[in-house]
């Protein structure tokens, strides 16, 4: 309990709101909800807890629709007191604005609870595990409600819900308007004489007329509380002009951080094409920030545009979104025909309009026309949403979503075509850069059409070499990009300085001897990357995708500006409850359970599966539950079985979570459910298990319900349980870095390139990295287990300074352990796309080979993106089941080699 928040933004010398206060029922716990009409009209619902009322902004008030869930955001705690404050907030303080109690009542937990004490403290356990299910006895609200808290809506995000019971109603219950104390409405509150403390003394006075800053006559009319805009007048005073044409889009000009500010709106920053779109007299041009047509390769948008009877320039974003809503620039790149995925227009600015010139009003209007204007029968357009929230919590929500960054703008800014603005700025959430493609190169002993792009940028009108990147591209598309290169081979190198392809690096002193092929420098790409060296040169670059709408003379480096030095960032702010970004309607992913039940029953390949406390926290750090492990494992079930399927598992059970008690159970004789396989299995030292036997979905769900965050399943399957699929080596570190680790996963690729084994690596989750060789079940764990010593043998002698093969840590000496002894049947390894109890919610990911490279993290790859990474990638493990090696052969070889 707090109320160091609440007191910090209040002065109390000025506002009437009660510094504290107590209850004085020993009986019940009291709740109250009022309506605020601050910067924005909204609801604050507040429950009586631990000596205070915990708040939440409910923006659109509450609803008694179970099938309207209503955000709210989770605010500071509020002292008891406020419970019967009703009336004035003076303007120019924390919420300034009206206030009525719109309900109250007494509330208690949905479970039978004796006692008032019992029910508080198990109410606060909900709440620290991000669910309350209570019952509400108010004049308005009645019967059971829940708060959950949800992901992808900030920090302090939760879902108020009405549960289905006798009081559940499709009516709109705000259209109940008065206050339960006054029977007042906000606006009659607004003009009544009211006690308010203002300069230090309480005075009688009437709620002060709202002033309007009118532009032109009736530009702007007030409306209960806040801004209406009479667009008509707008229309009818904007100077007419011809439809513009040529003109290119404004752009917004990089910062480095997110900021807060009232004068300021945000919006998404889509991953895709920007887009002008001309419509005059039902004649349409689609065309690039470069003035390229769109017409024919974005066709559906602008068939689309063409049946539309509006005369106007619209200036937007062209995306193909995934399910989460989430657009990604790849889905583009490769997009044909509506069979790739559906193409979306989102329009966020008008810049003439029927014969009037619309870019010298603010973006306030020009958005408000509009909203009036744009056509809304076909989902393929739609208007971009901007948000008056806080900039600093709504780039927070777009990085948890896996969004590419947030977009602020100046809301009187105009519009000022081919102009980097100030007044609109782009936060990006990972780095990434357009860049020319000045040459490939292409490594001696590759099969592929090249190794990698060599990259450069235009400084003082000469190219720039800003390094090379390897990663990103599938054999597909490099074969197609090969064809667009042969055209642009020229002899000369196009940089200013020739650039050595060859150069050695600390974390690669051996690279493979690559030959380098130029091109005119007309083609454009863009890489994401980590950072920038001090010689300019991009580190750990990865391909996204070519870029046709801009030209190579264009491409720049960018540089991140000063957030403090462009704008000068408020240190007070105004009640602003941050609003959530949400993916557009129909492209949420599917999902085992639903986000309200805390019990459900699914079927799942005939088997009828309880999942029970569903909101319990499982990673707390990370705010992810038992619900969102369920769902996860739902989805990557694909993905996962192969390495599952008919293989003995090993349970690790967390029942409590990530921190709680976990234990092995190996022996699921009388435990398992009917339909589950079984393995019998005796070990050398003559214990008796009956392991669970991974088969389908239902297995593995089964599993996940008893506590099993990650999942380790056996090398080999039971048709064979002697006889590994493949050989394992695990790369544990101990205190090393694991950049450290990264050069001993190369350094273990190199021995075993040498002696022409293949390899496959995937990301442990926790510290390490494991290695997969294939075996096909050929030979027995003994057999593979003196393979893996071997090969570890002969990466010690390569990195014996860091390395160790000693199997006690303590004869370690905090060096990095190479394992071999993980060979044996039920060793306990994550298999490939499993979660792991760590902070973060990892996930043990299989790796292109490229992209082990130093600057890889753990972290990384977790359950919030995984799903999507796969879609995209696909089973990069698949080959580990594949064909075995001849191990003879590989030992004769290593022998010849290595000596």
């Amino acid at each position: 309990m707090s109320l160091e928040k609440y007191v910090a933004k209040r002065d109390f010398s000025k506002t009437a709101e009660p510094k504290a206060g107590k209850s004085k029922n020993d009986n019940k716990l009291l709740f109250v909800i009022q309506k605020h009409d601050a910067s924005r009209l909204h609801y604050d619902f507040r429950l009586e807890m631990d000596g205070v009322l915990k708040s939440w902004a409910v923006p659109k008030g509450p609803s008694t629709d179970p099938k309207t869930k209503r955000l709210a955001m989770m605010v500071e705690d509020h002292p008891f007191d406020y419970r019967d404050f009703e009336g004035i907030i003076p303007k120019g303080e924390y919420g300034g604005g009206t206030v009525i109690v719109w309900d109250e009542g007494t509330y208690e937990p949905i479970e039978k609870i004796k006692g008032k004490k019992a029910q508080e403290k198990h109410l606060l356990n909900q709440l620290n595990d991000g669910s309350l299910k209570i019952i509400l006895h108010g004049e308005k609200l009645k019967g059971e409600f829940a708060l959950v808290k949800t992901h992808g809506m900030g920090e302090n995000g939760w879902l108020l819900i009405k549960h289905k019971d006798d009081f559940s109603s499709m009516k709109d219950i705000t259209k109940l308007d008065k206050s339960v104390r006054s029977q007042k409405t906000i606006e009659q509150m607004e003009k009544t004489s009211e006690k308010v403390w203002i300069e230090g003394k309480e005075q009688d006075i009437k709620a002060p007329k709202k002033k309007l800053e009118k532009k032109s006559k009736n530009e702007l009319v007030q409306v209960g509380g806040e801004t209406e805009i009479n667009t008509k007048i707008l229309l009818k005073n904007a100077p007419k002009s011809p439809i513009p044409k040529g003109i290119k889009p404004m752009l917004a000009t990089l910062v480095d951080e997110p900021f807060d500010d009232d004068e300021w709106q945000y919006e998404v920053k889509w991953d895709g094409y920007r887009a002008l779109a001309f419509l005059d007299k039902q004649k349409v041009e689609l065309l690039s920030r470069n003035n390229k047509s769109f017409n024919e390769k974005f066709y559906p948008i602008y068939d689309l545009l063409k049946e539309w009877k509006i005369n106007a320039v619209l200036d937007g974003e062209i995306l193909v979104l995934n399910e989460k809503g989430i657009s990604k620039f790849g889905s583009l790149q490769n997009w044909r025909s509506e069979a790739d995925g559906e193409l979306v227009f989102y329009v966020f600015d008008l810049l003439w309009y029927d014969g009037k010139n619309l870019m010298e009003l603010p973006l306030f209007q020009r958005q408000a026309i509009l909203n009036e204007i744009l056509p809304t029968e076909d989902d393929r357009v739609r208007v971009g949403k901007a948000f008056k929230a806080s900039g600093i919590d709504f780039f927070a929500a777009a990085e948890k979503m896996g969004l590419e960054g947030i977009i602020a703008k100046k809301i009187n800014s105009t519009y000022v075509p081919d102009r980097r603005s100030k007044e609109w700025l782009k936060v990006k959430v990972h780095k990434r850069q357009e860049v020319v493609i000045a040459g490939f190169t292409k490594n001696d002993d590759t099969s592929k059409s090249f190794s990698s792009l060599l990259l450069g940028v235009y400084e003082k009108g000469k190219l720039q070499y800003v390094g090379k990147v390897g990663t990103g591209f599938s054999d597909k598309l490099q074969k197609s990009m090969l064809e667009q290169f042969k055209p642009l081979i020229k002899q000369e190198s196009p940089f200013d300085e020739i650039p050595d392809v060859n150069k050695p690096s600390r974390f690669r002193p051996n690279p493979p001897k690559a030959k380098a092929t130029w091109l005119k420098p007309e083609l454009v790409c863009e890489v994401a990357f980590t950072e920038v060296t001090d010689d300019g040169v991009f580190r750990h670059p990865s391909f996204q995708g070519m870029r046709e709408d801009k030209k190579s003379k264009d491409v720049v480096r960018e540089v991140e500006a000063s957030t403090d030095k462009i704008v000068e960032v408020k240190a007070d702010k105004e009640d602003v409850h941050a609003a959530a970004i949400k993916p557009p309607k129909g492209t949420e992913p599917k999902t085992l359970l639903n986000p309200k039940d805390e019990t459900q029953v699914r079927k799942i390949k005939g088997h009828d599966l309880k999942f029970t406390n569903l909101s319990k926290i499982y990673w707390p750090e990370d705010k992810v539950s038992k619900r969102d492990m369920f769902n996860y494992y739902y989805q990557v079930a694909e993905y996962i079985l192969p390495y599952l399927k008919d293989r003995p598992q090993s349970l690790n059970r967390f029942p409590g979570g990530i921190h709680g008690p976990s234990f092995y159970q190996k022996d699921v004789k009388g435990k398992a459910p009917d339909w589950a396989k079984t393995f019998p299995y005796e070990n050398g030292e003559g214990e008796k298990k009956e392991y669970l036997v991974g088969t389908d979905e239902a297995s593995l769900l089964w599993m996940a319900s008893l506590g099993c965050i990650e999942m380790n399943p056996w090398f080999s399957r039971i048709q064979s349980p002697d006889n590994p699929d493949y050989c394992v080596i695990d790369l544990d570190p101990d205190k090393h870095t694991f950049d450290q680790v990264v050069e001993a996963a190369l350094e273990t690729k190199k021995v075993l390139d040498a002696i022409e084994v293949p390899s496959f690596c995937k990301t442990s989750g926790s510290t390490g990295m494991h290695i997969y060789i294939p075996l096909n079940a050929k030979y027995t764990y003994d057999q593979s287990q003196m393979f893996a010593k071997i090969v570890v043998n002969l990466v010690h002698q390569q990195i014996p300074d860091y390395t160790s093969l000693e199997r006690m840590i303590s004869a370690r000496k905090g060096k990095m352990y190479l394992d071999f002894l993980q060979n044996r049947p039920g060793a306990t390894i994550a298999g490939p796309y499993s979660l792991r109890p760590k902070i973060g919610a990892t996930v043990s990911m299989p790796l292109h080979w490229d992209e082990v490279k130093p600057g890889l993290k753990m972290k990384d790859f977790n359950i919030f993106n995984a799903i999507e990474r796969l879609r995209a990638e696909g089973d990069l493990f698949k080959g580990v089941l594949g064909k075995g090696i001849d191990l003879k052969k590989a030992i004769s070889k290593a022998k010849t080699i290595f000596g």
